[in-house]
């Protein structure tokens, strides 16, 4: 068994999980901390290990064209090259076939990208998004698919269904890396038939767990949560399910509940650059003007390297100053924050007032 769950919630779908993977266990729920180019931007794996951070993800597209397969290969893997040693899942680019809308063209065979860098054709389709994702060694490779936009029609979602399932089956045919777990990804827009459709014939395919993608793309939050619940019932319990581009305290608890088991985002490195924390009670803009004088920590009762021995009048001061010290310690913050609270979240679940937990978390956090 590559997921083994530990309990359950007495009142909810929650799960307290271990997932074994190359590189090691990854206990369950997880936030996964995103590191596009082979780092969690102004951290050094230290750091990862010191916050609490179990997983580190990599993009294909991105490392694909920077450094480069040849690159990644001369070091032996992604592990080796960026000197981290735990799990790694890698996205399969399918998110920039959604985000880079302007610059591809979707085919059969896969998607024609000219490079946000420089603007050089070039094609990522399932067998080449497999073949990276091999190069680099991932523990964790995506299947390639169609992250959809919303809002998107009927007609659209369905036709971009057909192919994220072809394309999956061409993905977990694909070679992989020893040991690489294969994940499937649910779309399906909206609609809730399409989400079962899809879910039903990824489990056909087969994979070691499943994402439910497409969200987190700009709808409503009911929506999103709608979402979920269209895919989760119709995947198999004894593989972890993995919502793709969720990073928000009481979204994530309200996904738990619903029976999943992992979480990704840019949120905690993203806002850290813009001069925001994230704390239990919502995000704090760390850069106004009140925080000049204030000698308290970024959190109150945060035990993070930031929050233990520097103040917000400090970190405010080199936020303002430019200094890359400051988005170096409000970065450690975020993803110390996020890590913190799923390991919060886990020992709820292991004590049976999961729900209870959830319900203060959703009073609490109004601002995020």
């Amino acid at each position: 068994m590559i997921f083994d769950i530990l309990c359950e919630d007495p009142k909810t779908s929650a799960r307290l999980g271990r997932l074994a993977t190359p590189h090691g266990a990854v206990d369950t729920p997880v936030f996964m901390d995103v590191g596009t180019l082979g780092s969690v931007k102004s951290l050094e794996p230290r750091d990862l290990v010191e916050t609490g951070a179990q997983v580190v993800l990599g993009n294909t597209y991105h490392l694909m064209l920077r450094p480069g397969k040849d690159v990644i290969a001369a070091a032996g893997g992604l592990h080796r090259f960026m000197g981290w040693d735990g799990p790694i899942l890698t996205d399969s680019g399918g998110f920039q076939v959604f985000s880079l809308a302007k610059m591809r063209k979707i085919t059969e065979d896969g998607c024609r990208f000219n490079s946000h860098l420089d603007g050089h054709e070039f094609f990522l389709g399932p067998e080449e998004s497999m073949e990276m994702q091999r190069i680099i060694g991932s523990d964790i490779a995506m299947v390639f698919d169609e992250c959809l936009p919303y809002p998107c029609d009927r007609d659209r979602a369905e036709k971009s269904v057909g192919q994220t399932l072809r394309w999956a089956a061409r993905s977990k045919a694909a070679a992989h890396a020893d040991g690489q777990l294969v994940f499937g990804i649910v779309q399906g827009g909206v609609y809730d038939d399409l989400r079962r459709h899809c879910a039903e014939e990824l489990v056909k395919i087969g994979f070691d767990g499943y994402a439910i993608g497409g969200v987190s793309v700009g709808e409503p939050e009911e929506l999103m949560y709608k979402a979920v619940d269209a895919s989760v019932p119709h995947l198999p319990a004894d593989r972890p399910r993995y919502v793709m581009g969720l990073g928000v305290m009481r979204q994530m608890a309200e996904c738990v509940a619903r029976g999943v088991d992992m979480f990704d985002c840019v949120i905690p490195t993203r806002i850290a650059r813009h001069g925001t924390a994230i704390t239990r009670k919502g995000n704090v803009a760390i850069k106004a003007a009140k925080w000049i004088y204030d000698q308290g920590p970024v959190e109150e009762g945060c035990e993070c390297y930031c929050c233990r021995n520097f103040s917000r009048s400090y970190v405010r001061h080199l936020l303002a100053c430019g200094e890359i010290l400051g988005l170096r310690l409000l970065t450690i913050h975020n993803v110390f924050a996020l890590n913190r609270f799923m390991k919060d979240m886990r020992s709820a679940i292991a004590g049976g007032y999961f729900f209870e937990w959830k319900e203060q978390i959703k009073k609490e956090t109004t601002n995020d």
